[in-house]
Formats: C-alpha cells, sequence, structure tokens
C-alpha cells in the first residue's frame, strides 16, 4: 500500500467543517468522493485536524493509503476535475508507509483576517471579520505576547468542549495592519476548539478599549471562558500551514 499526502486549498463557506457530518456536507467527504470516483473504491482520508464550519483552508494537509499505481504527479489534476471549485488539492506527495497527517504534525499556523472599517467590502465580505471600531494596534500587539509560550488556555475554549488537557504552546504570534486589513497570525503545537476565535475577540475588546490594558494576562491565569472576550466569526479564519 502506498500512502498519499495531499496539501488541500478550500473556502469552507458552503461546509460544515473538515470532517464527515451527517447534517451536511465537509471537505473530507468531497475528497473521498472524488477519490472513489478515480480509483473505483473507497479510501478513508485522513486530516491533520478539523477546521469549523465556516473556516477556510490556505494549506491544510491529509493521507490516504492506496495501492493504485497512479503517478503521483498526476493525482492532483484528476482529483480537481471531479471535486467543487472551491476546494484544490495543490499538491501531491509520495511518504512513507507510517506517515500520519495528524499525528506525525510539529506546528500549524492560523490566520485571522479583520476588515477594521466603517464601510463593507464586497470583495472581503466571505473572508474577513468587519470591526468598525478604531483599534489600538500596538496595545494588542503588546498584550498578544502574553500568549507566547506554554500556558494553560482554559480562558480561550469553548465553554461545552473538553479535550483533556488545555495546556498548548503558543510559538509566535503577529498582528500586521495593511492599509484597513489586519492579519493575525498564530503559531503553535495544537489548538483547542475556537481558540484561535477566541483569542481573537479578546484582542478586538482590548483593542478597542472594552478591556482595559493588561487584561491578556488576567484572563490566562483565571483559567475561566467567561472573563475573556467573544468568539469571532469563523469567516475570517484560515488554516496557513501545518508543519511536519
Amino acid at each position: 500500500m502506498r500512502t498519499i499526502k495531499l496539501t488541500i486549498s478550500y473556502d469552507g463557506t458552503k461546509y460544515n467543517g473538515w470532517q464527515l457530518q451527517k447534517n451536511g456536507p465537509s471537505i473530507q467527504e468531497e475528497i473521498e468522493k472524488s477519490l472513489n470516483k478515480l480509483f473505483g473504491k473507497m479510501c478513508r482520508v485522513h486530516g491533520s485536524g478539523r477546521t469549523d464550519a465556516g473556516v477556510h483552508a490556505l494549506k491544510q494537509t491529509a493521507h490516504f493509503k492506496t495501492a493504485h499505481d497512479i503517478p503521483v504527479r498526476s493525482l492532483s489534476p484528476a482529483l480537481n476535475r471531479t471535486l467543487p471549485e472551491d476546494i484544490v488539492v495543490i499538491k501531491a506527495e509520495e511518504m512513507n508507509a507510517d506517515f500520519h497527517a495528524r499525528f506525525d504534525t510539529g506546528s500549524k499556523t492560523y490566520r485571522y483576517r479583520i476588515l477594521n472599517s466603517e464601510h463593507a467590502d464586497p470583495f472581503l465580505e466571505k473572508y474577513s471579520w468587519r470591526v468598525p471600531y478604531k483599534l489600538n494596534l500596538s496595545l494588542m500587539k503588546r498584550e498578544a505576547k502574553v500568549l507566547e509560550g506554554r500556558h494553560d488556555f482554559s480562558s480561550f475554549r469553548a465553554s461545552d468542549k473538553r479535550e483533556g488537557t488545555s495546556v498548548r504552546e503558543i510559538s509566535h504570534i503577529s498582528i500586521k495592519k495593511q492599509k484597513s486589513l489586519i492579519e493575525i497570525e498564530v503559531e503553535g503545537d495544537g489548538f483547542l476548539y475556537n481558540m484561535v476565535r477566541n483569542i481573537v475577540g479578546t484582542l478586538v475588546d482590548i483593542g478597542r478599549g472594552y478591556l482595559p490594558p493588561e487584561s491578556m494576562k488576567k484572563i490566562l491565569k483565571k483559567k475561566d471562558r467567561t472573563s475573556a472576550g467573544p468568539t469571532a466569526p469563523a469567516k475570517g479564519l484560515f488554516l496557513a500551514e501545518v508543519k511536519y
């Protein structure tokens, strides 16, 4: 059996997330359907992790196993001919037999886009959170740095989710602005459910003055979801990269 790694880009707007769902379409389902058409048999696809409903990916990774002898260079174009136009396999690679897209992950990088403007932008509406308030970017950057390192991120996980330990390590977090578009990028060894979106919502509340300076350190220490800011909308979040 061959082990094939896929790198996938997708617009998550119309999907109920990466993972197979009973109540709606998923990215995993569409890729497995395309593999079924190509090989004439079912192939289970294993992703590097879930992305939630409405979340996008620039470089999601996944793997599957097959005995088919299709050249790996032909795989991406063959799949893209049958995939919906909002899902694209941008690369296929043959890996060692023991490679696993999820368990071998070293780090993931998420990118969140904020349109900081009073006016909507029809070209960014589906892919950013429009925040009309004036934001103190330098304060947001200082507060974000508090999150770097290994911490208990209980204050930033969904209140209805319990994923075992809530300890994670953020190796890097940055905030950049070009004109009215703000991008918040977070790299870490793993993320709790809604963790990035909850961090972004908290940073926005700090930037607009709803939460005072030095809030982030106190919120981390409390380990209580109610102490942090709101959950930012899914449409502004992108899985940017998975490193192995």
